[in-house]
C-alpha cells in the first residue's frame, strides 16, 4: 500500500428514529365534485386523499410569511396570476434580462 496515498473508507449509517404520531379526525365541508376529482387524483398518483390534504395543510402551515412585510396592495394580487404550465421561469428571467441590459 501506498503511504502517500492511503485508502479512504466511507461509511454510511443510517439512524431511524422510532415516533409516534398522533392522528385526529377532521371533518370538511367541499364540494361533492371536488371530492371526486381530488379521489381520483389520488387514486391516479397511488396516495390517499388524508395523505394529499395532510401535505398540502403542512406545506400551507410552514409557509410563515411575515404580512407587515407585505403590502395591501400586494396582498390585493396574492394568487391571482395564473401561469400556463409549461411556464419557465429562468428563461423569462433570462430574457427580461437580456431585454433590458443588451
Amino acid at each position: 500500500m501506498n503511504k502517500a496515498n492511503p485508502p479512504f473508507q466511507i461509511f454510511t449509517r443510517i439512524f431511524s428514529i422510532n415516533t409516534r404520531t398522533m392522528k385526529t379526525k377532521l371533518t370538511l365541508t367541499i364540494e361533492k365534485n371536488v371530492i371526486e376529482k381530488a379521489k381520483r387524483y389520488a387514486k391516479q398518483t397511488g396516495r390517499s386523499l388524508s395523505d394529499i390534504i395532510e401535505k398540502y395543510l403542512e406545506e400551507i402551515s410552514d409557509e410563515q410569511v411575515d404580512s407587515a412585510a407585505i403590502s395591501n396592495q400586494l396582498k390585493e394580487i396574492i394568487g391571482s396570476v395564473k401561469l400556463p404550465k409549461d411556464f419557465d421561469e429562468k428563461k423569462a428571467i433570462s430574457e427580461y434580462l437580456e431585454k433590458k441590459y443588451l
